[in-house]
């Protein structure tokens, strides 16, 4: 029996002696970290940003730089949606980065602050001076308000008009705000009178104004 445990002993004490020796090894300076590699094109995130973000995240060498840390790092920056970070040898990181679309402002009536919608129906925190139609409503409600928008936007085209705002209430109620200042009410969406229909209405009645 004294036999049988001295061997396991002597078993796991090797295995642990190999395990430190690999550690050793890998955190040499064999295997330096030489470059990262941007492999998608960047339009909003900037070069700085992506400095300051490898600065904080690549520790180690190559075979020990913790890429989740890398990648939520990045997905930190203003305006990153996604980031993938994978090794490619001898030592080079790279990362792709998917951004955000901007499709319009978001406005927090009560915290009296101005986010991003993204293409996706998304809201985000980043600095844009775009000129962007401006939404506000209730919260997790923005890509209905995209949706609505898009459909409201074509319905308004033949006046020659797009949308500049569009708000929906806490009650539900809609309105939308015309690029010449033109304010819109809506109401709320009822089975029997969906806005969609009152909209269609007025710009058949203001064409027709408009003609006279």
């Amino acid at each position: 029996l004294l036999g049988a445990i001295a061997d396991v002993l002597l078993v796991l004490g090797s295995a642990a002696l190999a395990y430190a020796l690999v550690l050793g090894i890998l955190r040499l300076p064999l295997f330096p970290l030489r470059e990262l590699v941007v492999v998608t094109p960047i339009r909003q995130v900037t070069a700085a940003q992506l400095a300051y973000a490898a600065r904080s995240s690549l520790a180690g060498n190559f075979f020990t730089v913790d890429l989740d840390k890398v990648r939520a790092t990045f997905e930190k920056l203003p305006w990153v949606r996604h980031a993938e970070v994978r090794r490619r040898w001898p030592g080079t990181l790279e990362l792709e980065v998917e951004e955000h679309n901007a499709a319009a402002y978001w406005r927090v009536v009560d915290a009296g602050e101005t986010r991003l919608v993204s293409e996706l129906g998304e809201v985000f925190v980043a600095a844009s001076n775009a000129t962007l139609p401006v939404f506000s409503g209730p919260e997790g409600s923005a890509l209905l308000l995209l949706e609505r928008y898009r459909e409201f936007n074509r319905a308004v085209a033949p006046l020659g008009r797009s949308l500049d705002g569009l708000a929906l209430s806490p009650r539900l109620a809609w309105q939308i705000r015309l690029d010449d200042g033109m304010v819109i009410e809506l109401g709320h969406d009822e089975p029997k009178a969906p806005v969609a229909e009152r909209l269609a209405r007025f710009v058949g009645v203001y064409s027709e104004a408009v003609q006279r």
